[in-house]
């Protein structure tokens, strides 16, 4: 296929990925279910799991080989401007009054989860067949432990905000505990990357050239960034310039060192100014960014998702054990946590249901493996299925809480420094 014709098959295909995410979504809706919903089913949909299972040779014309490294790049795009806007929204959060209940909530938010999912893979091995041929067992193990312990932190951000919890206990601690996971999460994921290369030279550059990215960002983006968006005169064209110059070389130099481009647009992200007029240019990405590139992501991780491989007794059982852990680990620790650290039921609850989702960030760390080859497509289609079942969960758990356990704790709507409403979601209420 020639290069006009491939190109010809991907505006094709991208635009079946974004009227079918588009009517999956309207669906969605109509049942209590967030937009991300629809978006990854419609993902699932058109990949092998569905599309290609009953019309192999459409999903074929729709998605030829020579298309996908087209959409990877493409929706990759996205991605990392999405996570830029994650990086903006992580510290624009600034919540009082939680230190204490939040670093036990979110240590064991991350550790119960992380444990759970590094013993059952230890525990299990590779009976399944279900791990990467040549990888340590240890190093997947790792890396299932790291997806389970993710939270999806944008869509605290949105669903706080939406809902109006941004006064409440609850909706601050979830926040600002969320914000510390997925932090901690995106550590140990760059620390499973290295790991699995087995290369000492890899990993000492990847370790090295991560402090030199952050000794960068701290002293000379920071300050140019600042010195540019504090000049006048400059046009809101030239700012978005300005970012796009910067999140690609970010993108391109964590890719090069092995850490993979999300890192770098999450930590420009971080460091870009808080400003209102860098709020207008992460205002003026993020339209295009979640509602033409994000469907494509999750498209192309629908063609590596493989429920039919679930139907083994074995796997399935896996994938199982795989959403038990998840739960367990994430909104039981959170809920038991809360309490230890003297929070009421109501709030306990509500943080544990919100830190169990994982929508789009797991989704994101699970290509990660998937591109370094940690992740199986077997295990890929396992753990897909864990973000789906969580994130679809949430709502539902959520409302049946506001009917059955009435958040009337004085504690539940203790005031707290007022949140700034973000422009990063990754689950939008109905």
């Amino acid at each position: 296929m020639d290069i006009a014709s491939t190109t010809a098959r991907f505006f094709l295909a991208a635009v079946v990925v974004l009227v079918v995410c588009q009517g999956v979504t309207v669906l969605m809706r109509r049942i209590g279910q967030p937009p991300v919903i629809g978006e990854m089913i419609a993902g699932v949909l058109l990949g092998p799991s569905l599309l290609g299972w009953v019309l192999p040779g459409v999903q074929d014309a729709l998605f030829p080989d020579a298309v996908r490294p087209l959409l990877y790049v493409v929706s990759h795009i996205g991605l990392v401007a999405f996570m830029f806007e994650v990086g903006h929204e992580f510290k624009s959060r600034r919540v009082r009054g939680v230190g204490r209940s939040a670093g036990l909530i979110s240590s064991a938010g991350v550790t119960l989860p992380l444990l759970l999912g590094i013993l059952l893979v230890l525990s299990v091995g590779n009976q399944s067949n279900v791990l990467a041929p040549g990888v340590p067992l240890w190093v997947s193990a790792l890396f299932v432990g790291v997806t389970l312990a993710i939270t999806a932190f944008p869509m605290l951000a949105r669903i706080i905000s939406e809902r109006g919890l941004t006064g409440t206990r609850f909706g601050s601690l979830a926040m600002a505990c969320g914000a510390l996971d997925d932090g901690v999460a995106w550590v140990l994921l760059a620390v499973v990357i290295g790991a699995a290369t087995g290369d000492p030279g890899h990993i000492v550059l990847t370790a090295g050239g991560t402090v030199l990215f952050v000794l960068f960002l701290a002293f000379v983006a920071r300050p140019a960034l600042a010195w540019a968006f504090n000049r006048r005169g400059m046009a809101t064209e030239q700012l978005v310039l300005v970012t796009a110059v910067g999140l690609f070389a970010a993108a391109w130099y964590t890719d090069t060192i092995g850490l993979y481009s999300v890192f770098g647009g999450f930590c420009l992200g971080y460091v870009f100014p808080s400003s209102p007029v860098a709020d207008r240019v992460v205002a003026a990405i993020s339209p295009v960014t979640k509602t033409v590139f994000l469907p494509l992501f999750f498209a192309y991780s629908g063609l590596n998702t493989q429920f039919g491989l679930l139907v083994s007794p074995a796997l399935l059982l896996l994938s199982v054990a795989f959403v038990l852990a998840a739960i367990v680990g994430k909104f039981g620790g959170c809920f038991t946590a809360a309490r230890l650290a003297g929070e009421p039921r109501p709030v306990a609850m509500r943080v544990g249901v919100l830190m169990n989702a994982r929508g789009l960030m797991q989704l994101i760390a699970l290509n990660v493996g998937l591109q370094n080859g940690i992740a199986t497509p077997s295990l890929f289609s396992a753990l897909v299925l864990v973000a789906l079942v969580t994130t679809i969960m949430t709502a539902p758990w959520l409302s049946f809480l506001d009917r059955r356990e009435p958040a009337k704790s004085p504690h539940a709507e203790e005031p707290v420094e007022p949140f700034r409403r973000g422009h990063t979601d990754d689950l939008a209420p109905p």
